[in-house]
């Protein structure tokens, strides 16, 4: 297994593929990355010579990515609660961020129900008065 920029790549795909499992490269990212590298994308990752590893960690270097890109998404988040907007006090309560609506729906953002309800005691349920 290729390693690129600390991150184990996978050795039997297709280098176009492989790249894809460094944080913050997609598919389009990747194919960019080879053009600019005049890498055949369908070659396999284990099939790179060290020299072509190397053109890709050069080209690579110029992005934001792995901890870089996730410090970079956690410091405008925090920035975003800091000033009290509005996204950062959806983001703070764990509410959709981008007006969907929350009356019903928005449970993978509001998590599993919880149920409001009176308790009541074992004579009510019985139905003695």
């Amino acid at each position: 297994m290729p390693r690129l920029l600390g991150v184990e790549i996978p050795a039997d795909k297709r280098i176009e593929a492989s790249l894809t499992y460094v944080y913050g490269i997609g598919p389009s990212t990747a194919k960019r990355v080879l053009e600019q590298t005049n890498i055949d994308p369908n070659l396999r990752a284990k099939d790179l010579t060290p020299h072509q590893i190397n053109e890709i960690i050069q080209t690579i270097n110029k992005m934001l990515i792995e901890g870089d890109l996730r410090r970079e998404l956690q410091s405008n988040l925090k920035r975003l609660q800091a000033i009290n907007c509005y996204r950062g006090i959806r983001h703070r309560r764990g509410l959709p961020v981008r007006g969907q609506r929350t009356s019903t729906n928005a449970r993978t953002r509001k998590g599993p129900r919880k149920t409001v309800g009176v308790i009541r005691n074992k004579d009510a349920k019985a139905g003695k008065v």
